[in-house]
């Protein structure tokens, strides 16, 4: 059900030591750190490290205005871009900076020629705060010189995350594309690793369309069947209770052909997972989720214990549900 993520994945250049919060090359936990202290690097730098990672954030984009969006596009949707809103203003020589699923290369971010700033969303993260590392990433870009992509590295630990930096009356409003043509202003001049990276990722991209008349909800087609899936706020127990209720009553599904297929768990959020007939277009569901939405609230203000057909669903339900994060 979850979409293939682009192979564009290039080799990246190791980080050098530099001053105060510096990022360090993969070394192992008995080689000396690169910091030059003489130590082990796991008695080190790699303690801190470390320490980050295990401090894993569950819910990593909370706080932040379309959290339901920010985890479908990190984690289901190809190609899309989101303009961001910078709480204290955009820095002089940066006209733009936009959220991207992903960038050529898997680069984490790109100063382009122009100054603006694309920010890659589904990259490999060194710390358990991908919110940290985003901010991180980000800083960085709005620092780069124009022309230059930013490498990965793993931020430090006391830093800002993406809820400190974006403005949080702004809103956030994912366009969905086709491919991945935004990467570059003129796809037709573009270098021959970017265009080969460019090709490779519109290859593997499933097509997917944001529904209009529900929050986070994404139409997508494969071969087989189409599929919706739609990212919801709701508290984990509360939100399967009522699908279970609604999955008992006969009244889960979006349509003749539809059914509830189960969930997926992705950064503290539930996503549950529609079939629909390879016929099924994106339009043909925006009625129908809608009504949907109006039976799930509902279903989700009773606190009434549930039935035995109830509990059967939700057990059901559960155990079809997939992690993803």
């Amino acid at each position: 059900m979850a979409k293939k993520r682009p192979q564009t994945k290039g080799k990246q250049q190791p980080q050098l030591k530099g001053g105060g919060n510096e990022s360090y090359p993969a070394v192992g936990a008995r080689e000396p750190c690169p910091c030059g202290s003489g130590r082990r690097y796991k008695a080190c730098h790699g303690r801190a490290a470390a320490q980050a990672v295990a401090e894993l954030v569950q819910r990593p984009f909370e706080g932040l205005p379309g959290e339901c969006d920010w985890v479908a596009l990190r984690e289901l949707v190809p190609a899309a871009t989101v303009e961001l809103t910078l709480k204290d203003g955009l820095p002089e020589g940066v006209p733009s900076v936009t959220l991207a699923t992903v960038l050529p290369m898997a680069w984490p971010a790109l100063r382009r020629d122009d100054g603006s700033v694309l920010l890659g969303l589904q990259n490999d993260t060194s710390s358990g705060d991908i919110s940290r590392d985003l901010a991180d990433t980000l800083r960085r870009a709005l620092e780069a010189e124009p022309g230059t992509p930013v490498q990965g590295r793993r931020a430090p630990a006391d830093g800002p995350r993406m809820q400190d930096v974006l403005a949080p009356d702004a809103p956030f409003e994912p366009v969905v594309h086709a491919g991945f043509e935004f990467w570059v202003p003129d796809p037709d001049n573009a270098s021959p690793e970017v265009a080969a990276s460019l090709e490779r990722a519109n290859a593997a991209a499933i097509p997917t369309v944001k529904l209009t008349g529900v929050d986070a909800a994404y139409w997508c087609e494969t071969p087989e069947k189409n599929h919706l899936r739609w990212v919801m706020p709701h508290p984990e127990e509360q939100l399967l209770d009522a699908l279970a209720r609604l999955h008992a009553a006969g009244t889960s599904s979006l349509g003749e052909g539809t059914r509830l297929v189960g969930s997926f768990r992705a950064h503290g959020v539930i996503v549950p997972v529609w079939d629909l007939p390879s016929g099924v277009g994106a339009d043909d569901v925006e009625k129908p989720a809608a009504e949907f939405a109006e039976r799930l609230a509902a279903a989700l203000a009773s606190d009434a214990p549930l039935t035995p057909d109830e509990r059967r669903a939700r057990g059901g339900l559960t155990n079809r549900q997939v992690t993803l994060s």
